[in-house]
């Protein structure tokens, strides 16, 4: 049989299927077409301005070096004439954290990129894993997400930075759409599908270049290009809300490759039906029109990570990657897939056009106007008088002991006792821990 040629250049021999549209193509193909709809999604939304300066959101993880690796490229070949850096945000999680931060600095050295490290600890007093033995594993990806949303914000106005770039890609759009769409949450609905979130009193605006971009093929694209990551989950990620519209979004995948580019479509379409002042959309310090307004946590999900499930997303890429390495040792294959299970369609499309009554239109209650003010305590953007990170760490720090009990040997003496260490009376109070 003779091999497939590339659908691209018809002249090589296609090795990859895309896993978005099962076209196959050969490996500059596939990297050149990647590259080109990144480009295409920086170009029609404006995400970039000649002279500025961009902080990437770097985590060590696939979609973040992915994003770094491409920006660099991009910013090279059409000359958008950016200062791009890498700001990273140490959660504080041993075993994790400070294994995928020695990826981010290896990264940095790799592209030539400056490396800011912000952790939690500094700023709040608190680290993941003091949190977690406070409060359990049930809930904690909802303070990461809070601490993680402010830590990057903080991070870049302390290097003077007004935009930052992250890692989310159609995926995660998508299953922000669907727990949205579950919860009958229209304005964040309309927040989270926004490419460029940034609000009038903030002077940070956030985008997401890889919106429309396929984990699998982020993860493709990672591989061909050898590019050094960091692929371990977070050992506190939970079976959270977020797990289960991750397992929705990927069985319907496995049916019609087309359905996250088609979630992500229709969340589109339904933000477009929420006024803007309920919404918050509008135009941001930087004049980028439709620019969505996020309050606290809010944009990239409050349950933490982008790929927190281990059990519907991690053992899933995993398996891909493995596959990936072990494919590159066979080259008696004509083409590669990028999933343990094919990509060919197993199901089809049953469109039923059945004639519907037109509803009647009904009086629904206006949304209340969230109305944007700074936090009382530290100054951060929120729709409250205090912001949640600061009642968050209200509630940590009023249950943190404030005595500390040890146990001590004094001389002469053989019994051990008991000796009581009072703390200052001014303890770290949330205002403090933030600032």
């Amino acid at each position: 049989m003779a091999p497939t040629p590339c659908a691209t250049c018809n002249t090589s021999r296609a090795l990859i299927i895309r896993p978005k549209n099962h076209q196959k193509l050969c490996k500059p193909c596939f990297l050149s077409l990647f590259e080109t709809e990144i480009h295409n999604t920086i170009t029609v939304n404006s995400l970039f301005r000649p002279g500025e300066r961009v902080a990437i959101g770097a985590s060590g993880g696939k979609d973040s070096t992915v994003l770094a690796s491409v920006l660099k490229t991009l910013n090279e070949r059409y000359n958008y004439g950016l200062d791009l850096l890498l700001l990273s945000i140490d959660e504080g999680i041993k075993g994790y954290r400070d294994d995928s931060l020695e990826t981010v600095k290896r990264n940095a050295v790799q592209y030539a990129m400056p490396l800011s490290i912000v952790g939690y600890d500094e700023l709040y007093g608190w680290t993941m894993d003091q949190v977690v033995s406070q409060i359990g594993k049930k809930g904690n990806c909802t303070y990461c997400g809070v601490f993680r949303r402010q830590a990057l914000d903080r991070g870049a106005a302390r290097l003077g930075i007004k935009h930052v770039v992250t890692g989310h890609n159609a995926d995660d759009v998508a299953e922000t759409v669907m727990m949205n769409l579950l919860r009958g949450d229209l304005p964040r609905l309309s927040r989270a599908t926004s490419v460029v979130t940034a609000s009038a009193a903030s002077d940070i605006k956030r985008s997401k270049p890889l919106k429309y971009a396929y984990e699998k093929e982020i993860v493709l694209y990672a591989h061909h290009k050898g590019l050094d990551y960091f692929s371990t989950e977070c050992i506190y990620s939970p079976e959270a809300f977020r797990g289960s519209a991750r397992t929705l979004i990927k069985n319907l995948e496995r049916v019609r490759p087309s359905a996250i580019l088609d979630v992500v479509k229709s969340g589109e379409d339904m933000a477009k039906l929420v006024p803007p002042e309920v919404s918050g959309s509008g135009t941001s310090a930087g004049g980028v029109k439709d620019v969505a307004v996020v309050f606290d946590g809010e944009a990239e999900g409050e349950e933490g990570c982008g790929s927190s499930n281990r059990r519907a997303s991690g053992g899933e890429m995993a398996v891909m990657e493995q596959k990936l390495r072990d494919e590159e040792k066979h080259d008696g294959k004509e083409t590669q897939n990028g999933n343990e299970i094919n990509f060919t369609l197993q199901g089809q499309r049953h469109d039923r056009h059945q004639p519907t009554s037109t509803p009647k239109p009904s009086k629904s209650k206006k949304s209340p106007k969230q109305q944007l003010q700074k936090c009382g305590r530290c100054g951060y953007l929120s729709s409250q008088p205090v912001c949640k990170a600061c009642m968050l760490l209200e509630g940590l720090n009023k249950n943190r002991p404030k005595t500390q009990i040890s146990v001590s040997i004094e001389e002469g003496d053989s019994s051990p006792t008991l000796t009581r260490r009072m703390e200052g009376l001014t303890t770290a109070s949330p205002e403090a821990n933030v600032t």
